[in-house]
């Protein structure tokens, strides 16, 4: 067993230490807001600190989850970040959604420093969070990535290392992107069946069994068709992280029209008000517009 220190503490890092602490970790924690780290601290019997450094002092795996490249900077590289208290040969694992060229910047940081990073994006939601089963699509050198993999363990159904530094990011890129366009295709779908007078749970228990079926469909069809949309990830999170696919593609030379798209049609949803609602709210925007 590890002693393990989480930093963030959101909707999906406080699950996720919980599940690091239950797989047997010794786990400090630390979040912005303290009186959250202290929450954390009292249900689940682990220690909380009030500046990321000290939270990191010793540990031999520090995991972070938090908003976005800056806020990642700020817990690691800034004054009082983990990395300037990371002992030698310590992990670091960040499981924030960020860039791959955030991730590469504190790659090449943590190596100078003597101690190992992977790139650690999750998918799963919420609920994948809740659940210790989310999907976690890794960078970073393979033998790191072993020694990582029993602790990671404790909140996945599935880790793959996808490559060298950046790859975990990238590759969550990749999944936004399919997900982005699924949905909005799932969105129009329900939307023409309900104008063609179709009966939506007739349709979608017979596609769902074709190739048009998808989590999305099998998860999320009924709370779209009861105009419910406070079930999983935000629109708001998924603008920010299709900024970072845009932004990568432009590096890149890809070509992402129907992503571009629908990052504008999220923006529709923002415009509503929706900017907290879950991603499947793309079906608002067709029927409120």
């Amino acid at each position: 067993m590890a002693n393990v220190a989480f930093l963030g503490l959101g909707v999906m890092g406080y699950p996720m230490a919980r599940h690091l602490k239950n797989g047997g970790h010794t786990v400090t924690v630390y979040n912005r807001t303290t009186a959250k780290a202290r929450k954390w601290a009292e249900e689940n019997g682990g220690t909380y600190k009030e500046t990321p450094a000290e939270a990191a002092d010793g540990q031999d795996f520090v995991f972070c989850c938090v908003g976005n490249d800056d806020d990642l900077r700020s817990v690691t590289i800034a004054e009082g970040g983990a990395f300037g208290a990371m002992k030698k040969g310590a992990i670091f694992v960040d499981n924030t959604t960020a860039s791959a060229e955030v991730a590469r910047e504190l790659g090449a940081a943590a190596k100078e420093a003597g101690f190992e990073f992977l790139d650690a994006p999750v998918s799963g939601g919420q609920a994948g969070a809740e659940n210790g089963a989310l999907t976690v699509m890794v960078g970073g050198d393979e033998a790191v990535f072993e020694k990582a993999r029993p602790v990671i363990d404790c909140y996945a159904k599935m880790v793959g290392l996808m490559g060298p530094t950046g790859a975990g990011q990238l590759t969550k890129m990749v999944n936004q992107t399919c997900i982005a366009g699924l949905v909005q295709g799932l969105a129009e779908g329900i939307h023409f069946a309900k104008s063609a007078g179709l009966d939506i749970e007739k349709v979608v228990s017979v596609i769902s069994k074709g190739a048009a079926g998808s989590w999305q469909m099998e998860n999320r069809w009924k709370t779209m068709d009861a105009d419910e949309y406070n079930h999983g990830f935000a629109v708001d999170w998924m603008r920010k992280d299709l900024h970072i696919v845009l932004e990568e593609a432009r590096r890149n030379g890809s070509r992402m029209p129907v992503t571009a798209l629908v990052d504008q049609f999220y923006g529709d949803v923002q415009k509503m008000g929706g900017g907290r609602y879950d991603t499947s709210s793309l079906l608002a925007r067709l029927e409120r517009s």
